[in-house]
């Protein structure tokens, strides 16, 4: 396979994100409201034509893989309906299959619900539970043991978010936030600034209901954004932690208030009878209803190599068979990174992409703490590779209009994955 040189995947990356800030404007018309209905039972086959957010090929059904010389063959046992591989820090989309068929989220959903309101309170907030709180929690849904009339700090919550994916912490969370309703609402707010429009949330924990869609490159671009967040980084990444029980009486008849062991149920983390811990696993969310069968979204670390997964609904029903499809497709990921050119980019949120769309010979420093870059000519402009974050310019219809790939989103791109995880070997 030929070598790119830096100044053709400069000019590569920078006309997709050209791309995504015209298609998210156009998505925006009127017009865009007239597309096809999202469904919760698609069909055996995904649509002929899908969104093309991140580039022209993740539109079409089907694997899209450059495959070329020196560059691994896919795994062969992989059945779901959809997937996703890309690199987390560049962006680039290194292979897909249906990237952009909606699917039934299930608890994936919830990297969305945690992504818009985690940094609403400090994790020492308190709630004492209402029963109003618990309502309207679906029938069967997964439980963390949120109890009425106790109260609990934001942090308990959000550990029996991620960790049990507990519909009640979800539900409790959504209370106070001003309700279910006004919580959905903020979420499909957030999923179109992320520009994650195949997205569609109507439950704020992932509970099947009619219309509640999203695909592999949403959860994917959402995973992205939530790993921004150092709260986010740490719960899914936690492997087990103590939760609060119920305030009782002992023998001596003093209420006393204990608690219990909770353990995340992503496989990749936590292992299972056949699933070993998945080297240099970080998190993200897993999911599973009768609607959306097993999804998992997961991020790893590999030789400073981060890369993030995404599988939905795994047409094989072997036990854990989406956490197998995952750590294979890892396993390609780390393999295929630097050697595989790149089908697609995940975009960023749209005020990032408009931001960096404006006139003028140069553009401001990124603001996220991180180093800034002004505008440079494409022959010379940085490819964006390093940690420092470092802007990419490219002068569009002249040198009118200047993109500059790496401002307030993308300078913090190098995440602080957490060390003990990370580099945990497989048992």
């Amino acid at each position: 396979m030929r070598t790119v040189p830096a100044t053709e995947k400069t000019v590569r990356r920078s006309a997709l994100v050209a791309s995504a800030v015209l298609l998210s404007t156009a998505l925006t018309a009127p017009a865009a409201l007239a597309a096809p209905k999202p469904t919760t039972s698609p069909s055996a086959a995904p649509p002929a034509r899908m969104s093309v957010v991140g580039g022209e090929r993740l539109g079409r059904p089907g694997t899209q893989v450059n495959l070329a010389a020196g560059v691994p063959v896919l795994p062969k046992e992989l059945s779901a309906r959809s997937w996703i591989v890309a690199d987390a820090e560049s962006g680039d989309v290194l292979a897909a299959h249906n990237a952009h068929w909606r699917l039934a989220p299930a608890s994936t959903l919830k990297m969305l619900f945690a992504d818009t309101l985690l940094p609403k309170w400090p994790r020492t907030t308190t709630h004492r539970v209402e029963p109003s709180d618990l309502a309207d929690v679906g029938a069967g849904s997964s439980m963390v043991g949120v109890k009425e009339d106790e109260t609990y700090s934001v942090h308990d919550l959000w550990l029996g978010v991620f960790l049990r994916s507990g519909n009640d912490a979800v539900h409790v969370l959504s209370a106070m936030n001003g309700g279910v309703e006004k919580t959905v609402e903020e979420m499909n707010e957030h999923a179109e600034e992320l520009q994650a429009l195949d997205t569609h949330a109507v439950s704020p924990d992932g509970y099947d209901a009619p219309g509640q869609v999203s695909s592999a490159y949403d959860l994917t671009l959402i995973a992205r954004s939530g790993l921004q967040k150092k709260d986010f980084r740490e719960y899914s990444s936690t492997v087990r932690a103590q939760f609060p029980g119920e305030t009782k009486k002992n023998k001596k008849g003093k209420r006393v208030r204990g608690s219990f062991e909770i353990q995340n149920t992503n496989r990749l983390l936590s292992g299972d009878y056949d699933v070993p811990v998945y080297q240099g696993i970080a998190g993200v969310k897993n999911g599973n209803t009768t609607n959306a069968g097993a999804t998992f979204t997961g991020v790893a670390e590999r030789d400073g190599k981060v890369l993030l997964v995404t599988v939905m609904n795994p047409r094989k029903k072997e036990s854990n068979e989406v956490y197998k499809e995952t750590a294979r497709l890892f396993d390609w990921g780390f393999a295929a990174a630097g050697k595989v050119e790149p089908v697609g980019e995940l975009v960023p949120p749209r005020s990032v992409a408009q931001a960096t769309a404006a006139p003028g010979p140069s553009a401001s420093p990124g603001e996220a703490g991180g180093t800034g870059a002004g505008s440079k000519p494409v022959a010379s402009a940085h490819t964006g590779g390093g940690a420092d974050g470092m802007g990419v310019a490219l002068g569009v219809a002249g040198g009118v209009v200047v993109l500059l790939v790496g401002g307030a989103f993308l300078v913090n791109r190098r995440w602080p994955l957490p060390d003990l995880v990370r580099r945990r070997p497989r048992p």
